[in-house]
């Protein structure tokens, strides 16, 4: 993934220098705000990369979980960046629309096309570890959206060089923009949840208690936390009430094997008590309960 990383930042920075470069010439606000979406991207690349390299780092006295938490980290900035861009991009798209300026047509289509094919080779790189990692499923989707926007400013290219719509080129901005915040807004929120320490949307706390409470010997379970440590890995801690004697170290085993299996949950912590156990207050009955 790390070569990845490295050929496609290479691929878009130097895509971003040619696209704004033909922008300024053509007086295309789509290329300009394409390129402008492109270079947030680069930006998003490099922090998603780092994040990477961080987390591999060993965990130390004072972070004993390492620096995993980067990688919810850089989504969370990443995606508020980009949100900032396009709304300063989409700010001066209405302007143009109420002035439209002339532009090159044929410049929008060869630079455009070219994106297409920058844009879809970078993505390619990243389909293949999409499923399981919101860092590389940003980067997934902005590639993929980005060839996808490409092949708007190519039509709108052709609008403009055939029927002389001039006011075609804001308009493809705004669309563009539309586009990009659509995308982005799903994976902002997600970023957000966990880095409030939501249960991840691919974990369903209510199926996770239902496996704890139903396990032999297990009269019931109270503290149970479910969260992110980062965009690949859960954690979860819970308290089971068990008559004396029934547990065991293959037990806890086990439960961590199944909790792995079948919840995609890497790090679970369990401490069984005997008798009733505290009572669970309220934070701890919304986590467990309905947290989502």
């Amino acid at each position: 993934m790390t070569r990845a990383f490295a050929i496609g930042i290479s691929l878009n920075l130097l895509f971003v220098a040619v696209e704004f470069a033909f922008g300024l010439v053509a007086d295309s606000l789509a290329l300009i705000a394409d390129a402008g979406h492109n270079l947030s991207d680069v930006l998003s690349l490099v922090l998603a990369w780092g994040a990477m390299r961080l987390a591999r780092r060993d965990a130390t006295p004072r972070h004993t979980y390492g620096f995993r938490r980067g990688t919810i980290l850089s989504s969370l900035v990443s995606s508020i960046l980009l949100l900032v861009a396009m709304g300063a991009i989409g700010w001066e798209a209405l302007l143009r629309l109420q002035t439209p300026a002339p532009v090159a047509g044929n410049i929008m289509i060869v630079v455009a096309a070219a994106g297409v094919v920058v844009n879809g080779v970078t993505a390619w790189l990243f389909a293949a570890g999409r499923h399981h990692d919101i860092n590389i499923r940003a980067a997934f989707l902005h590639m993929a959206g980005d060839a996808g926007v490409s092949v708007g400013v190519v039509l709108g290219g052709v609008g403009v060089l055939l029927a002389g719509w001039q006011w075609l080129d804001p308009v493809i901005s705004l669309v563009i923009v539309g586009i990009i915040v659509w995308s982005t807004w799903a994976v902002l929120t997600e970023a957000l949840e966990m880095a409030f320490d939501a249960v991840p949307r691919s974990v369903d706390p209510h199926e996770v208690r239902a496996y704890l409470e139903g396990l032999p010997g297990v009269a019931s379970i109270h503290d149970l936390h479910i969260w992110a440590m980062s965009t690949t890995e859960t954690a979860l801690t819970a308290h089971l009430v068990m008559p004396r004697g029934q547990e065991d170290d293959h037990f806890l085993r086990d439960i961590a094997n199944a909790l792995k299996q079948r919840f995609r949950i890497a790090h679970s912590t369990l401490q069984v008590e005997h008798g009733s156990g505290p009572a669970c207050d309220q934070s701890c009955q919304a986590t467990a309960g309905s947290a989502r």
